[in-house]
């Protein structure tokens, strides 16, 4: 970790960890084998440790290490695994980490309650057409978004970004939703809990859309990327933010490794064998997967877009200036 703070940002993390109502089992780091880094040597190019998940976006990152991108740009990164987004966060505060990767919904989350000061650091993605989607079996009834109310829908929590997008889809096209019974259910298993009948509809993201399809005949409903939500971004990287002031030449170094990346993974090509071997998919799979498209600059018009999304649907209860949350760029 840089700057050797992140004994001092650990002792911090208790209070604002309880404040955030984060477990801390989720914040430990033996959950998917990760370990915490030893401090660099002195003299060492600086390191900086990130989060990360098995998810398709974080294709130019893994690209950026294979490349040697952050070698280059005279940075070591190290990646930590985390098998949550709210986890990740959890080691961002809890000094685990130094850049947590997630979905955007838990950093505005714990910025609005104060749980933590945050500076996003690069964008990682943004809604693409066919990316996220409502599916639910043949036969069970719902075959359009106006099927979908009063019925149990699959999420992977309430007060998240998934059931704000089933709830912005059906408000757009005029249906209560009410009625709905939300069911939590993580994206591996949901699936078969559509199989099972436990739920009529299931909200999903890649690569889950493509796995459900062919695993037990899932059909899509309806695009939720799509009108007033459509390109929404997704996920992104975020520091504390008296780490990203404190570190600007690293998080600029980080940046621009990202930002090369991220123009290379515009070549298909070179993203399926990093999803095979980084996402837990095959290489079937990898090919008939709908890609996210990935970006790494922040734009902070585009981005004030989630949180005003979350807080049109109760997720915040204030508004949050995004622009305020975005670390200078390289």
């Amino acid at each position: 970790m840089l700057g050797g703070i992140g004994g001092r940002l650990r002792t911090a993390a208790v209070a604002l960890m309880l404040t955030f109502g984060v477990t801390a089992g989720a914040a430990g780091c033996g959950l998917l084998g990760g370990s915490e880094p030893e401090p660099a040597a002195e003299g060492a190019p600086p390191r900086l440790t990130v989060s990360i998940m098995p998810t398709t976006d974080l294709a130019p990152f893994h690209l950026a290490v294979q490349n040697g991108y952050f070698d280059a740009e005279g940075v070591r990164v190290e990646s930590v695994p985390a098998p949550s987004g709210q986890a990740s966060l959890a080691k961002l505060i809890g000094g685990e980490v130094d850049i947590a990767y997630s979905s955007y919904t838990p950093f505005f989350v714990a910025q609005s309650q104060g749980a933590a000061d945050l500076k996003f650091v690069a964008d990682a993605s943004s809604a693409a057409p066919n990316t996220t989607m409502i599916v639910a079996l043949p036969g069970s009834g719902v075959r359009s978004v106006a099927d979908l109310a009063g019925k149990r829908i699959a999420v992977t929590a309430t007060n998240t970004i998934s059931d704000t997008l089933v709830k912005a889809v059906m408000r757009e096209a005029g249906v209560d939703f009410s009625g709905v019974q939300w069911i939590s259910v993580p994206f591996p298993e949901t699936a078969p809990a559509l199989a099972r009948g436990d739920v009529d509809a299931a909200f999903l993201t890649e690569p889950f859309i493509t796995l459900a399809a062919r695993s037990v005949g899932a059909a899509p409903i309806v695009d939720t990327a799509t009108g007033p939500t459509a390109e929404l971004p997704t996920a992104g990287y975020a520091a504390l933010a008296g780490f990203a002031d404190e570190n600007r030449d690293a998080i600029a170094a980080f940046q621009r490794a990202m930002a090369k990346a991220t123009d290379e993974a515009a070549d298909r090509a070179k993203v399926e064998p990093l999803l095979v071997a980084n996402s837990g998919i095959d290489a079937e799979t990898a090919s008939a997967t709908a890609l996210l498209t990935f970006r790494s600059a922040l734009d902070a018009r585009e981005l004030q877009r989630v949180p005003d999304l979350l807080l049109e649907f109760g997720v915040l209860r204030e508004r949050v200036d995004a622009s305020a949350m975005i670390s200078p760029t390289a």
